[in-house]
């Protein structure tokens, strides 16, 4: 049977294969050590290798929570695949993980890869998160700009192209559409995923783009019913064939997608006008090239955020010009902190915390990491005097002046997200182990700690930041819950879930009012001066189905949501109504970031936009 070189781009090597016709197609395999799914990957992999494919695409959700346990587990089984391997995470590998998504690329070499197999096929696939926070599927900016590079240089006349990613080109990715603009421009024959555990054939975006490119959704390793296996594509000059290969059993045709090279253009997005509210000025001050994680800090001068590229940026904020810019290598994804007297901001990476000058980002001190990156929201304590920042499984307090260590607390079991609330003597924050803590913020020693009774990690309130009235403080969590537990003793005072709650809460300027934004698009205000449970209003902002986990903010007695999907609803609470529904973009909003020196507001969008909300001068 001829050869074909197989031109691996993305990697060290060049491959071998036979007709680059018949594929193996693993999603959704979830495997945790010693779990089930374990070893009937190890039975997939064994049937693959007898199997005469031509290469192997593991396409996304290799694990359950994304850990370097997990990972290498996974990695250890898969190696022993024969034929050419192509391997992209799923979102369990960039919602969740101990290592800020950053082992995955150190076991299999990049999150993304292309490879040209002889003259007449190429594939390409991309990562996709939600990353390192609930939300929608995402392509980085970056990860886009590189697939069109990628294509353009390397498809020939003639050749076809097949599509990898975890998710379908649909709603389910904030930006499909963009996606989509890169791929029909080149012969691409299909779009394969995963995700949903089930069979699907569609057409791309098919819930209004316009756009042809065929499209498939596979099984996963384990369907729920005893029925362990996966995909096969055998493609034909006319067709790609699709089976189903239950382990043990002769493969089953499932469908068939035309082999089509040519597309209708996708139709352009709908964008709804900018409708800023009486008095105020709606600005976007920034768009990156880059996707942007984070929220924002701020100088009297600047906006700081960090990118999905490893950069710090300072951006002006009356010109909207770029002050400084400084490399740091791996994606970043906690807000840059103003620390005590204003020159220098904190700003957590991957393997340290960097102290940087305001005025020039010229690094004055590097303050490394014992174990694992920093992915969470840091915080000052009201004082000025004390920088305070989760980590992999530690908690810090360092002195703000010079980066001293003045205790670490190291009885975490997984990784600090949201910011820290701080009160007093109390530092009250979640973590991923299912556990919220009180700290002694002087000592660094436990008061107490609550769980909600979920042994699930991913129910646990590990990215919320709590609300500390004098009596109570206040979570909402994943489990749909709004809780109100005792300040000083930890003891649950009594759980709500006559709402769909989730991770975004916040309160009213006077401490009166809690606020938590519904999986079902609503604003629910709750009265914070009673021991019970008393539920003041609830309006309905129109966001139809939500769970990003971006806090609720009120300044000047103006509250504002953000959702995923790029809007920020300012809500009157006096007259209990919307008075705003910004469309910024089409991503999730980070973060509602008051302006310590000035009376703006400020959110990024995961797509890479700043946008100020200021109110207009009298």
């Amino acid at each position: 049977m001829k050869k074909l070189i197989i031109t691996a781009i993305t990697a060290a090597a060049t491959l071998w294969s036979a007709d680059a016709q018949r594929v193996a197609m693993l999603q959704d395999v979830h495997v945790t050590p010693g779990n089930q799914n374990e070893s009937a990957l190890r039975e997939a992999v064994r049937e693959i290798n007898n199997g005469g494919f031509d290469f192997v695409v593991m396409n996304g959700d290799l694990t359950n929570e994304g850990s370097d346990i997990e990972l290498e587990n996974v990695k250890a089984i898969l190696d022993s695949i024969e034929a050419p391997l192509f391997v992209l995470p799923g979102n369990h590998e960039t919602t969740w993980s101990q290592s800020a998504a950053h082992t995955f690329p150190r076991l299999w070499g990049n999150d993304r890869f292309a490879a040209v197999f002889g003259d007449s096929l190429m594939i390409a696939g991309i990562a996709c998160g939600p990353y390192m926070k609930m939300g929608d599927g995402h392509i980085k900016q970056e990860d886009l700009h590189w697939l069109r590079k990628t294509l353009e240089e390397n498809v020939k006349p003639g050749m076809k192209v097949l599509s990898f990613n975890h998710y379908p080109l649909l709603d389910d990715l904030d930006n499909y559409t963009e996606y989509i603009e890169v791929l029909q421009d080149y012969p691409v024959i299909a779009h394969i995923c995963g995700h949903y555990h089930s069979w699907r054939h569609y057409t791309a975006g098919e819930k209004g783009s316009g756009s042809d490119i065929e499209c498939a959704i596979l099984r996963a390793l384990d369907m729920r019913d005893g029925n362990y296996g996966y995909a096969i594509l055998d493609i034909t000059p006319d067709w790609i064939h699709i089976y189903n290969k239950v382990l043990g059993k002769d493969p089953e045709p499932k469908m068939a997608l035309p082999v089509r090279t040519a597309h209708t253009p996708v139709k352009p997005r709908e964008r709804k006008p900018l409708n800023a509210p009486e008095g105020y000025d709606v600005v976007k001050i920034w768009a990156d090239s880059a996707s942007v994680f984070t929220r924002l800090g701020f100088d009297r001068n600047s906006v700081f955020f960090g990118t999905s590229t490893g950069h710090v940026r300072a951006v002006d904020k009356h010109s909207g010009k770029l002050t400084w810019d400084v490399p740091t290598g791996e994606s970043l994804y906690s807000r840059p902190v103003l620390l005590k007297g204003g020159k220098n901001i904190a700003v957590p990476a991957a393997d340290a915390i960097l102290v940087l000058k305001t005025d020039n980002g010229a690094e004055t001190r590097r303050l490394t990491s014992r174990e694992g990156p920093y992915v969470a929201d840091g915080a000052i304590s009201p004082d000025g005097k004390t920088y305070l920042q989760g980590a992999y499984k530690r908690f810090e307090a360092r002195n703000a002046a010079n980066g001293k260590l003045l205790w670490s607390y190291d009885s975490i079991f997984n990784y600090c997200q949201a910011a820290p609330a701080v009160s007093g003597n109390d530092l009250i924050f979640g973590a991923w182990d299912t556990n919220l803590r009180n700290i002694d913020l002087r000592t660094g020693k436990l008061k107490w700690a609550w769980n909600n009774g979920k042994s699930a990690n991913m129910l646990g309130p590990g990215n919320v930041v709590p609300v500390i009235t004098p009596e109570r403080v206040y979570i909402v969590a994943p489990d749909r819950y709004m809780t109100a537990i005792d300040r000083l003793t930890g003891k649950t005072l009594w759980r709500d879930n006559s709402h769909r709650y989730r991770e975004a809460l916040g309160h009213s300027e006077d401490l009166t009012r809690i606020y938590a934004k519904t999986m079902d698009g609503e604003l629910v205000a709750v009265d914070a001066t009673m021991p019970g449970f008393s539920e003041l209003w609830t309006i309905d902002m129109g966001l139809g189905y939500e769970h990003a986990p971006c806090i609720v903010a009120e300044k000047d007695g103006i509250v504002y949501a953000g959702s995923r999907r790029g809007r920020v609803v300012m809500v009157d609470p006096a007259r209990r109504e919307v008075i705003a529904d910004l469309h910024l973009g089409v991503s999730e909003v980070n973060g509602i970031d008051s302006d310590p020196f000035s009376d703006d507001i400020y959110v990024s969008l995961i797509e890479g936009s700043v946008w100020k909300i200021s109110p207009k001068k009298q």
